[in-house]
C-alpha cells in the first residue's frame, strides 16, 4: 500500500455510523481516525486530527449538518469533506457542494462508491504535490548475524527520530521469540504485538495509540508477544496490516528484525523504505552479507532499499580492514558506527537511549548523524561514510575470497 488516507466520519445515528465504520474498517487504503456522534463536536474533531478527509452524514439534521460543513471547510480548508445523504434532491447536492462538499455519496454507501471517491481524492491530491496524503517512512533494521547491535541501532534511531518535534516515530521489535527492545527502554508494555494483531478490525487512532508504549523520548514501542505460543499465531498478512496502520499514524516506523530471514522477516523487509544491514569486520558477518545480499538481490525492488552499516569500527580484536570489507561484499559502506563499549553497555544496562544518557559522546553524534540521513536524505559526511570503489567485485568471485585456501589457488593460477 503505497498510501494510507486518513479519515473522520460523523454521524448522530448509532446503526447506520456503525455500519460505516465496517466498511471502512475493511479498506486497506483507510485508516478511521476517529468517529462523531454530534454534529457540533465534529469541526473540533477535524481540527484536533487533521485527516485527509471528512465524511460528513446529514440526514440526522440536514440544517446543522450543512452548517457543520461550512464551518470546517472554514476552519480546516484543506481537508477534504464528503457529504453523505439519502436526499438525492438537486437543491440538496447544491446546498452541499456550494458549502465546499468535495462529493455527495449516496446513502446507504457502497464499499465501491467510497473507494472511488477516496482514489479520486488520492489521485487530485497526487497531482497537485498534496502532502496531505500522507505515507511514514519505514526503517527495518537487521544483522548479518547475532550480536552486532541491531536492536541498540534500532532503538537509538527511533528515539532520534521521536526527539524531534516534526516527527512521530514508532518501534516495532520483530525478534518474536527473543526480542528485548523492551529492555533497551527500560518499559513494561501492557499490550504487545500479538494483542495488536487481535484486535486489528476495530481498533482507531485512540486505541492504537493506548496499545503502545510511549517512552519519554517520545518513541512509542510495539514490543514482541509475551508467551512463546503466541509467536506461531502471528502472520505475514497479518503484519501487513499493522504496517500499514503504523505508517497511516506515524512519520517514521522502525523495525527490529529478527536474526531468521523467515516470513515475518520477508514481509517487514518487503514494506520497508530503507533496509539497514548491520555488519562487524569480522570473517562470520562478511560471509553471511554476502550470501544475504546474493538472496535479497533476486528479490523485487529489493536491492536499491539496503543500506549497510558496519557497527564497532575501531574494535581492534580481529577486524578486517574496511577497505577488504568492501571488496568482499562489492557495495559501498553507507554508515560507520565507532566502537564505544563503555557507554553502549551502560545504555543497555540503565535502559535509557544515548540521546538521554549521553548527548555529547562520538557514538551518540554517530547515531544522530545516521537518524538525519535516513529521515532528511542529508548526505552523510566523510566520517560517517565510505565511497565506494568504482570497480566493485561481483559477489561470486569476492566471495571465493574468504574460503580457506581459494584465494591462493586463484593467485597462483596468475
Amino acid at each position: 500500500m503505497s498510501n494510507v488516507l486518513r479519515l473522520v466520519i460523523c454521524d448522530p445515528r448509532d446503526d447506520s455510523r456503525e455500519q460505516l465504520k465496517n466498511i471502512l474498517l475493511g479498506m486497506d487504503m483507510v485508516w478511521l481516525d476517529a468517529d462523531c456522534s454530534r454534529y457540533e463536536f465534529f469541526p473540533d474533531v477535524v481540527a484536533q486530527t487533521t485527516p485527509d478527509a471528512a465524511l460528513l452524514s446529514i440526514d440526522a439534521n440536514p440544517e446543522k449538518g450543512l452548517a457543520m460543513l461550512e464551518r470546517i471547510r472554514s476552519e480546516t480548508p484543506d481537508v477534504a469533506v464528503f457529504v453523505a445523504s439519502k436526499r438525492t434532491e438537486g437543491h440538496i447536492i447544491l446546498r452541499a457542494m456550494r458549502a465546499g462538499a468535495r462529493e455527495f455519496l449516496t446513502e446507504p454507501i457502497s464499499v465501491e462508491e467510497i473507494n472511488q471517491a477516496l482514489v479520486r481524492l488520492a489521485e487530485q491530491s497526487n497531482k497537485g504535490g498534496d502532502s496531505k496524503v500522507r505515507s511514514g517512512k519505514v526503517i527495518a533494521v537487521a544483522g548479518a548475524t547475532g550480536g552486532v547491535g541491531c536492536t541498540s541501532i534500532a532503538v537509538n534511531i527511533g528515539c532520534n527520530i521521536a526527539s524531534t518535534s516534526q516527527n512521530s516515530a514508532v518501534l516495532v521489535d520483530l525478534d518474536l521469540t527473543l526480542g528485548d527492545a523492551d529492555v533497551y527502554l527500560d518499559s513494561l508494555p501492557d499490550y504487545s504485538l500479538m494483542d495488536v494483531i487481535q484486535n486489528i478490525s476495530r481498533l482507531d487512532l485512540q486505541l492504537l495509540r493506548k496499545s503502545l508504549t510511549k517512552h519519554s523520548s517520545g518513541l512509542y514501542l510495539l514490543p514482541r508477544p509475551v508467551h512463546l505460543q503466541e509467536v506461531s499465531s502471528i502472520t505475514a498478512s497479518g503484519l501487513q496490516k499493522v504496517f500499514a496502520l503504523l505508517r497511516a499514524s506515524f512519520s517514521h516506523v522502525v523495525i527490529d528484525l529478527s536474526k531468521s530471514f523467515n516470513e515475518i522477516d520477508f514481509a517487514a523487509l518487503e514494506f520497508a523504505n530503507e533496509i539497514l544491514l548491520v555488519i562487524q569486520l569480522d570473517l562470520p558477518c562478511l560471509r553471511n552479507m554476502v550470501r544475504l545480499l546474493m538472496s535479497l538481490d533476486e528479490v523485487p525492488n529489493m536491492k536499491d532499499k539496503i543500506k549497510i552499516v558496519v557497527n564497532r569500527v575501531g574494535l581492534e580484536s580481529g577486524q578486517i580492514s574496511l577497505k577488504k570489507a568492501k571488496d568482499t561484499i562489492g557495495r559501498e559502506v553507507f554508515f560507520q558506527i565507532p566502537n564505544d563499549y563503555r557507554t553502549m553497555s551502560e545504555m543497555r544496562n540503565n535502559g535509557v537511549p544515548l540521546i538521554q544518557l549521553n548527548p555529547k559522546a562520538n557514538i551518540t553524534q554517530s547515531l544522530v548523524q545516521l537518524t538525519n540521513a535516513l529521515t532528511n536524505n542529508a548526505a552523510v559526511s566523510d566520517s560517517g561514510s565510505s565511497q565506494a570503489q568504482e570497480a566493485r567485485p561481483s559477489l561470486s568471485s569476492s566471495w571465493k575470497n574468504f574460503w580457506p585456501g581459494k584465494g591462493q589457488k586463484a593467485k597462483s593460477k596468475d
